[in-house]
């Protein structure tokens, strides 16, 4: 078979088995993607979660003996929920992005490769590839970019011209000569409504994140959010949406194409106060297919005592002086009294005067007194709480 005709097979197939978009690029090194890493590198910007060496991350050659094209593929998702659960006072909800609504992407789009892959073996004698999805070393935003799936957007997401850019990535370095497609120019123009929005400043130019200040990357961290973040969070448990949201290309845009990413309301918008309290096995049995529970719960019950502190959710203060006293994780003791502090209710400060006496951690202590300091700043305003703490 020649490889144009084996290439529209392989189109063909991909459209077959639910593959949304595909596209074909060469192995060249990504020279401008490496003079990017090597600035976000010297500036500090990285988050930690990249794998692999600038060399790696840059030269397809170095992941597959042989190799001669790559296939980048597409799927898409909702960016609208059917059924959204009511959040009110009493019961406050979190939030998931859209990117963790479903099932975690990494398992379907890598199972959607396996099955290329295998097409592919039975129809070229000797075929090998090299299947990335996410936590591979090349970016798969590069790839996609190379291989005409999508535009790479201000916003660092890559705009694909039928679904935006709410599109999950993924790829395959083969050792099959595929020619190469055009890439899609830059459409964004003089638009910087991403850079605008950005509530942290992660967004620090066109196509560059600063990803320490990242709020999708600061809700997967494990240690205790820096405070001038934390009122930025709002509610937010895991990733972040607003660079998408405010995209043009993303108005108006919602595919419902997978079953497997169609979001759960109750696990897209959880409960908070649940979730403080779920032990591991729970945890795992309730959110362990979604891709934002790779971090553990520890992460989520920070980031929801940080959301329930900024509801000032007074029936959340008795749990959150059970964590506060009892819990044996540093962060989430004092990211409890922070919360405690800043629900400004009553009794709060005398909670936290209480558990500070017998509590022996220096960085617990201090967040107790970040959290007493709001009693101050409450009485001056008139804002201190009086709400009974268990309500009718």
């Amino acid at each position: 078979m020649a490889y144009d005709e084996l290439k529209q097979t392989i189109i063909d197939y991909a459209h077959s088995i639910g593959i949304d978009k595909i596209g074909f690029g060469s192995i060249d090194p990504f020279t401008q993607m490496k003079a990017r890493l090597k600035a976000q590198q010297d500036q500090n910007y990285q988050s930690g979660f990249e794998k692999g060496t600038i060399e790696e991350r840059t030269e397809p050659a170095m992941h597959l003996a042989g190799a001669e094209s790559i296939i980048a593929v597409a799927l898409s998702y909702p960016s609208r929920m059917r059924e959204r659960p009511e959040n009110k006072k009493g019961a406050r909800r979190g939030t998931v992005c859209r990117a963790s609504w479903g099932v975690d992407y990494h398992v379907v789009l890598n199972d959607k490769l396996q099955q290329l892959h295998a097409f592919l073996a039975e129809k070229v004698p000797g075929f090998r590839s090299k299947i990335m999805v996410d936590t591979g070393e090349l970016p798969d935003r590069a790839v996609a970019e190379r291989a005409g799936i999508g535009f790479s957007g201000k916003n660092c997401a890559i705009i694909t011209p039928e679904f935006g850019s709410y599109v999950y990535l993924g790829e395959m370095i083969t050792n099959i000569p595929l020619e190469p497609d055009d890439m899609l120019e830059d459409a964004c123009g003089d638009c910087t409504k991403c850079i605008d929005a950005c509530p942290t400043g992660a967004l620090v130019g066109p196509g560059q994140l600063n990803a320490k200040n990242c709020i999708a990357y600061l809700t997967q961290t494990k240690d205790f959010l820096p405070d001038q973040f934390r009122e930025k969070l709002g509610n937010q448990l895991y990733g972040f949406d607003t660079c998408q949201l405010v995209c043009p290309y993303n108005k108006g845009v919602d595919f419902h194409l997978h079953e497997a990413f169609e979001p759960k309301p109750e696990l897209a918008k959880p409960e908070l106060l649940p979730l403080l309290t779920i032990s591991n096995r729970e945890f795992k049995e309730t959110f362990g297919e979604m891709s934002g529970a790779w971090r553990g719960k520890k992460p989520l019950q920070r980031n929801a005592i940080l959301a329930l502190g900024h509801y000032r959710e007074v029936a959340s203060l008795e749990t959150l002086e059970e964590l506060m006293t009892k819990d044996p994780r540093p962060v989430i003791r004092g990211t409890a009294a922070y919360a405690i502090g800043k629900i400004g209710h009553v009794d709060s400060y005398l909670m936290i005067e209480r558990a500070k006496v017998k509590e022996t951690d220096p960085e617990v202590i201090e967040e107790m007194d970040k959290g007493l300091r709001f009693e101050k700043v409450y009485r001056e305003k008139g804002k201190i709480k009086i709400d009974q703490i268990k309500p009718d």
